[in-house]
């Protein structure tokens, strides 16, 4: 069994470390699965697991790996958990463009998909620095335009942390909506807890400052990848009940 120091996750170490992660990018797609609905409310959730994902020793470097799937694997380092891990992540407006029931899916690309390709990717912790296994993270975001498909599931799907908690999107950097920054949606539920809603912001964007809503608390932290993609780093700290 593993100890807590192996186990717990720091977001500000992370953070920090991002500056040593080498440029990285995945290449491959994963094609959309079944549909599953997703919950508005506390409920148990689907118990399906997602492909596992390795993480290293906290003296290790990012890395990326294979999956079962043909895609390529982000690998995280695991720091040690620190004192200012316990802040819960701030809750945000859903927003008009909210879909629910969601194809479960780790990446957005599709063939007719332009724009900036990226990576989101991280941790979903508990207040005690523990990872959640299982954790329901469903994101929506616009398309490269700024224009949301309201009509059907394009940039938006849902999916699950693994055992260490860790999560890994592959989709685009979303366009400049009106009168909002640049910013992607998420959805974040722990099995059988409340759902977190909130958004996630990117660091030196011009509207950030004109944005009403726009908290710097939910700034990713932002690495390049290689062609020109991007990295965003973030984790997720819950309040379980």
């Amino acid at each position: 069994m593993m100890n807590r120091s192996q186990t717990s996750l720091s977001r500000r170490t992370i953070l920090r470390m991002g500056a040593s992660i080498p440029p990285l990018w995945l290449a491959a797609c994963v094609a959309p699965t079944a549909t599953a609905p997703v919950a508005d409310a506390p409920a148990p959730i689907s118990t399906t697991v997602p492909p596992t994902a390795q993480v290293e020793t906290p003296a290790a470097v990012a890395q990326v790996e294979p999956t079962a799937t043909g895609a390529t694997q982000l690998l995280l380092p695991t720091p040690a958990c620190g004192d200012d891990d316990d802040e819960v992540t701030l809750a945000q407006t859903e927003g008009p463009y909210y879909t629910p029931n969601t194809p479960e899916r780790v990446s957005f690309l599709e063939p007719d998909i332009t724009g900036t390709k990226m990576i989101v990717a991280g941790y979903v912790l508990a207040t005690d620095c523990q990872p959640i296994t299982q954790a329901l993270l469903d994101f929506w975001h616009c398309d490269d335009a700024g224009i949301y498909d309201n009509a059907g599931y394009k940039l938006r799907g849902h999916f699950f942390s693994d055992e260490a908690g860790h999560f890994q999107l592959e989709t685009i950097m979303p366009g400049l909506y009106p009168g909002r920054t640049r910013h992607f949606h998420v959805k974040v539920q722990a099995p059988n807890q409340p759902v977190l809603t909130t958004q996630l912001y990117f660091p030196g964007e011009a509207d950030n400052s004109g944005d009403g809503i726009f908290q710097p608390a939910l700034l990713m932290d932002i690495q390049n990848g290689a062609d020109g993609g991007k990295i965003g780093l973030f984790n997720f700290v819950l309040q379980l009940a």
